[in-house]
């Protein structure tokens, strides 16, 4: 028996030089990395029992990627067996569940592996961690590959508790419970309730459909690979890393409208509102459907297929506000009773608050939670003040409303390895950033966010901070100036920590960052 499969109470601690959180893109690509570099000694949790984060955890019906596949996959491991333009969720988990056989971090795996704490141990420059079976690790490098689309949000609504029916969260979709002939209420109408109700509305006898605001939609441009594309791509390579290439430098092109001149977004919005007219007959249903904010403001949508089902005949549209749930049904702001077995929340994820009280714990025992109290914020969406030795992939500030994440992710990575190669090449047991130069670079952020879409588009979206209205989740540009930021490592960012050296019966510098006491702690480190 090894660890993975012992029993809580026979678990040793463990002892790693970095631990990653999370077996997603963020995660696997992190550990696929490191060991390109040469560096094994590190250890992923996953809380579940396979890879593939978001993509293991969402599996509502019609669950799919927005962004074309040849882009939303790794740039080492591109994959040429992509069976559509947009793949869907089973290909894309066993896609990640490939790259872990493939590249040999199965062996780094733990499953079962929640995260209850982590705490800075500042005497020994290091991470304490805690896992929810008993198990402890101590990591002198702690990296969170969690992103922002792990904890499902749900709403506060008076008398969920009575209701007497079936209740999930998409993201917890109960595959078991039949819903044909069912009257299903959806709340939300976000990204997964746009691929989840095309597919259920033919079966349920009546779905309520709960709508706060509209989203923009635009058409799918989805098909099936050719079967020819397919031998390009597998013997001739460089086949599709031109189409990855073209794809890439297409969706780049949308960053003018979002963040350089947001009235380019005018004639996107057109195509949105005749692919409206084109799908829905009813002029009631369209206005209901039809935003009345900015295009782009909130996340925008694709899809062929919502339009469609939400017209059918026992598909009821109500925007009215809900005032409370009752043992058996939804009941509006107007009164009106809306008759329900089961509830299905499509309502998102706790972007904004990514980690929950009582999880991560910097210098001082200061939880993350009240020093992101005015919103997340870090040193290029990665390094936070006050946590050494951390690091966040998908952090605040990195997502995009125009590009693959995949793209960033990668940016973060190569940018953690060459910070984890100047602590070698330094010596340092321990690199914090400096609070000026993350204070700075957010300033920067939220300046450049001042003037994009998402905060002039005249509407309110899960991208902006309920408490304080920054916009804390995207980049505000192009994809690649996120990739020019982090090309290179600055050691003059960081403090840097000396490890404790015992000399003439004392610790020698065991807690004066090194940066202060010599020159040489100041380096670049160029990407390799």
């Amino acid at each position: 028996m090894n660890a993975r499969t012992l029993p809580p109470a026979e678990l040793p601690p463990v002892d790693t030089d970095v631990a990653i959180i999370g077996s997603g893109f963020a995660g696997l690509g992190m550990a696929i990395r490191l060991r390109q570099a040469g560096l094994k000694d590190f250890l992923i949790a996953e809380k579940a029992n396979s890879v593939g984060g978001t993509w293991r955890d969402n599996h509502y019906p019609g669950c799919a990627c927005d962004v074309q596949s040849h882009v939303y996959s790794f740039s080492f491991a591109p994959n040429p067996r992509w069976s559509r333009m947009f793949a869907r969720q089973p290909e894309i988990h066993g896609y990640l569940e490939e790259c872990a056989q493939r590249y040999g971090v199965q062996p780094h795996l733990r499953f079962g592996h929640e995260l209850v704490s982590a705490v800075y141990d500042e005497e020994r420059h290091g991470w304490q961690i805690r896992f929810a079976n008993g198990q402890q690790w101590t990591a002198r490098v702690l990296i969170s590959g969690m992103g922002g689309l792990s904890r499902a949000a749900l709403p506060d609504l008076a008398g969920l508790a009575s209701f007497k029916g079936k209740i999930f969260h998409s993201q917890q979709w109960d595959h078991g419970y039949a819903l044909d002939g069912k009257r299903v209420a959806v709340i939300g109408t976000g990204a997964s309730a746009i691929q989840f109700v095309p597919q259920i509305a033919p079966r349920v006898a009546q779905l309520s459909l709960f709508q706060r605001t509209p989203p923009w939609i635009m058409p799918k441009a989805d098909r099936a690979v050719k079967p020819l594309e397919q031998w390009l791509f597998r013997h001739l390579p460089f086949t599709q890393k031109i189409m990855r290439a073209g794809l890439y430098c297409m969706l780049e092109s949308r960053a003018f409208g979002f963040a350089i001149h947001p009235s380019l977004m005018k004639s996107a919005q057109k195509i949105a509102e005749r692919h409206l007219r084109r799908q829905v007959a009813d002029p009631a249903l369209r206005a209901q459907l039809t935003p009345d904010y900015t295009m782009g403001c909130k996340r925008i949508l694709i899809s062929n297929d919502y339009f469609p089902a939400v017209s059918r005949q026992n598909v009821s549209l109500i925007s009215a506000g809900i005032a409370r749930i009752e043992e058996d049904a939804v009941v509006t702001s107007d009164g009106v009773r809306h008759p329900a077995d089961c509830l299905i929340f499509g309502t998102g994820f706790q972007v904004a608050d990514p980690f929950p009280r009582g999880v991560i714990l910097g210098k001082g025992g200061v939880d993350i939670v009240d020093t992101w109290r005015d919103g997340a914020h870090a040193y290029l969406g990665t390094a936070l003040p006050g946590y050494p030795n951390f690091f966040m992939i998908v952090g605040p500030n990195t997502g995009l409303g125009h590009n693959s994440m995949v793209y960033m992710i990668e940016s973060q990575v190569e940018y953690i390895l060459r910070a984890l190669h100047a602590m070698r090449s330094e010596r340092a047991a321990a690199i914090e950033v400096r609070p000026q130069v993350e204070r700075a670079y957010n300033e920067r952020i939220q300046q450049q966010l001042g003037r994009a879409i998402w905060s002039t588009g005249g509407c309110k979206s899960w991208y902006l901070d309920p408490n304080t209205g920054n916009n804390t989740t995207l980049w505000p540009g192009f994809a690649f100036r996120f990739r020019q930021a982090t090309r290179r490592f600055s050691m003059e960012d960081y403090f840097a920590y000396a490890p404790a050296a015992v000399s003439h019966g004392h610790d020698a510098l065991a807690s004066g960052p090194l940066g202060q006491t010599r020159d040489s702690a100041t380096s670049s480190v160029e990407a390799t």
